[in-house]
């Protein structure tokens, strides 16, 4: 008969041998090993989460950086206006009245003969016309620059006129106008620079656009930027004052905003 194999009670029930085992800590000893492994496996967890975590939210947050696209805010606002209207210039006089100049009466003297040796040099038909054709250009000429000049010298610019000047489409189309042509500088962006720029420019008696300045500026790149659109700006229909067009000046306000 083999020999049976001798079976070697455990540490707890040597211990509780002759001991209340229902009390509870024979128990509490015997689960001892498996509440010891859940305790470390439930640490190593909640350890890892709070490694983990804040990689993930950096992570995440960097991504969503990238993907987040400029937004440039334009403003039309009413800036304060004179409350007086400015009077329009009083016309200019009326050039005065062109002077007839008299010569001196000088009686002519009368010779008996002419001499032999003073020959008079008389023009040929053809030199006379070349000479008088040529004098008429040469003033056509100077009379065309001086009209030139005259056109291109406009008066001061208006700050308030009768009828305004309008952009084509009304002041919704001039903001849309901006805000697709406006570019946010890369710097400005990077160094999370935002503020408003006030632009004045000159809408001249013909619709076009000059004399772009910075009133209020911000920062070197989006003041840059700013007089860049402005300049760019397509006609307007020009203000007009006693029903003449004439030039005006005109602000806006353009908001960079970071969003």
């Amino acid at each position: 008969m083999a020999k049976e194999r001798e079976v070697v009670p455990a540490w707890d029930d040597i211990v509780f041998e002759v001991r209340n085992k229902e009390y509870g800590a024979y128990s509490l000893r015997k689960r001892y090993n498996r509440n010891v492994l859940i305790s470390l496996l439930i640490g190593i967890l909640i350890l890892g989460t709070a490694v983990i975590t804040p990689y993930i939210n950096a992570k995440a947050l960097e991504k969503s950086k990238k993907r987040a696209e400029r937004q440039v805010e334009i403003k039309m606002e009413n800036l304060n206006t004179p409350a007086e209207q400015v009077a329009p210039p009083p016309p200019p006089p009326p050039p005065p009245a062109d002077v007839v100049q008299q010569a001196r009466y000088v009686p002519p003297v009368v010779v008996d003969s002419v001499k032999p040796e003073e020959n008079i040099k008389l023009m040929s038909a053809d030199q006379a016309n070349t000479e008088v054709k040529n004098d008429v250009v040469v003033e056509e000429v100077q009379q065309a620059k001086e009209e030139v000049q005259e056109v291109e010298a406009e008066p001061e610019p208006f700050v308030v006129v009768e009828e305004m000047p309008m952009f084509p489409g009304g002041d919704a189309a001039l903001l849309l106008y901006i805000g697709e042509h406006t570019n946010y500088p890369e710097v400005a962006k990077e160094n999370n620079i935002q503020g408003r720029v006030i632009v004045r420019f000159c809408v001249t008696s013909k619709g076009g656009v000059n004399q772009v300045s910075v009133l209020k500026g911000v920062d070197p790149e989006l003041d840059k930027e700013a007089v860049r659109v402005v300049g760019t700006l397509p006609t307007f229909k020009p203000g007009k004052q006693g029903g003449k067009p004439v030039p005006v000046w005109y602000m806006v306000p353009i908001t960079f905003t970071l969003k």
